[in-house]
């Protein structure tokens, strides 16, 4: 990889979910090849044990009290966030902007924009069949700045195929837009025994998740399904057969992971699916749903079912249990798979668009001292 020294990038967030293991992940590698990354979350602030995933000196935190764009539809919060973001410009003075956002790339710039289209709320409700809503009025116009943002970025980019031509089709952007697979570090082989268990994370009552077909298909199965995910219930709690682990760190779930023997999504929408990546380099086995974006990533490494199908789920996670020569297999196959989706080449990719964004020939100028914002 090549050096990055002296390049300024200011890069928002949320903490909601992959995007802050995304965010946290590239700006700490390209903080180790010499960038300043300015990390700016927009929506609730991280927790400990998410800011416990910054280390390196060269990635320093942003916290702000800006509304995610889906929870603030109606744009209310907009004025507020451009002032803000603003501001933070003229004092950090950045080579790139890099918004895991849409409506932020609507502003005034002056550094070149690179978008990343993680999801949209019109992708999720067409994925899981439940788009009346989107015609009311404040939709109308958080898709009008969807779209917006699209197009006034240098480059958009997304973590797979699936989603970006899903993004193209809705909104129709001027350009066509760029695919980066995500990354994480590799894992060696795992070392512990693979228990009798079954493993998913989300929150339950996210549709898109899916995970009442997964209670449904539980039932009756010979090893125990747990669910890591946001509180909604009380950990501990069991939903049909599924036991509920309530919200963990990303090192308590992947400790979990390296115990489970499978790895379960039943999701019906999945732009790309960290979670789903650190299970299978965990050494899971997995059982996934049947929709383009695990096609894409995970062909030949995974048994797919119909994610509305919750007898196929049932019989596809019970032939698993049973049969432990085609379970180490699909472990095998996932961890393999898994070392495709690393750190390297994901933060090569974007290293590379940034110097096509720079002017002069791709050389940041060298950096001032920063005072960065409480």
């Amino acid at each position: 990889m090549n050096r990055l020294s002296n390049l300024r990038i200011l890069m928002t967030t949320d903490t909601v979910g992959g995007v802050w293991t995304y965010a946290t992940t590239l700006a700490s590698a390209l903080a180790g090849l010499g960038a300043e990354v300015y990390l700016v979350t927009i929506g609730p602030r991280p927790r400990a044990d998410q800011r416990a995933m910054l280390s390196l000196p060269g990635v320093h935190l942003i916290e702000s009290d800006l509304a995610l764009e889906w929870q603030d539809p109606e744009s209310n919060d907009l004025s507020p966030a451009e002032e803000f973001l603003a501001r933070l410009e003229r004092q950090i003075k950045p080579d790139i902007v890099h918004l895991n956002s849409f409506r932020e790339a609507t502003f005034d710039w002056n550094a070149p924009v690179l978008v990343v289209a993680h999801s949209c709320v019109n992708s999720w409700g067409i994925a899981c069949n439940d788009t009346a809503w989107l015609t009311e009025p404040k939709w109308r116009r958080y898709s009008e700045l969807v779209g917006a943002g699209l197009d006034r970025a240098q480059v958009w980019v997304c973590p797979s195929r699936a989603l970006r031509d899903v993004i193209f089709d809705l909104y129709r952007p001027h350009s066509p837009g760029k695919v980066i697979w995500n990354g994480i570090a590799p894992a060696p082989p795992p070392l512990c025994q693979k228990k009798h268990f079954i493993l998913a994370a989300g929150r339950m009552w996210d549709t898109a998740k899916n995970l009442a077909t997964l209670a449904q298909a539980a039932d009756g199965l010979n090893w125990p399904v747990l669910v890591a995910g946001p509180p909604g219930m009380s950990p501990g709690a069991v939903v049909s057969e599924v036991e509920l682990l309530g919200e963990l760190s990303r090192r308590d779930l992947r400790r979990w992971m390296e115990r489970a023997a499978i790895f379960v999504s039943p999701a019906l929408y999945e732009p790309f699916g960290i979670s789903v990546l650190e299970a299978a380099s965990a050494g899971c086995a997995l059982v996934l749903s049947d929709i383009p974006t695990f096609r894409e990533l995970w062909d030949a490494a995974a048994v797919f079912v119909s994610p509305t199908d919750d007898g196929a789920l049932h019989n596809a996670l019970s032939d698993l249990c049973t049969d432990t020569s085609k379970r180490s297999q699909l472990q095998r196959a996932a961890f393999a798979r898994a070392r495709c989706f690393s750190i390297a080449p994901m933060t090569d990719a974007y290293a590379q668009l940034y110097r096509e964004l720079l002017p002069s020939g791709g050389k940041a100028n060298a950096a001032p001292a920063v005072e960065v914002p409480a």
